[in-house]
């Protein structure tokens, strides 16, 4: 995932704004990380570069 993406995704669950937290980044492409809801909280893991929205079951 490329930090631009930052600027159009939103928390798919009250539509807010996320913030970015990087564990792994490799010639500017996130590889793991998490994206947190600065509303709601809600955190969603980002994983091989791909921001996972899929809720938990």
């Amino acid at each position: 995932m490329r930090r631009s993406l930052l600027d159009i995704l939103a928390c798919p669950k009250c539509k807010s704004d996320l913030e970015l937290e990087v564990f792994q980044e490799e010639n500017e492409e996130i590889i793991s990380g998490r994206l947190i809801c600065k509303s709601c909280k809600a955190a969603y893991p980002i994983e091989e570069g791909i921001p996972n929205f899929l809720p938990e079951l």
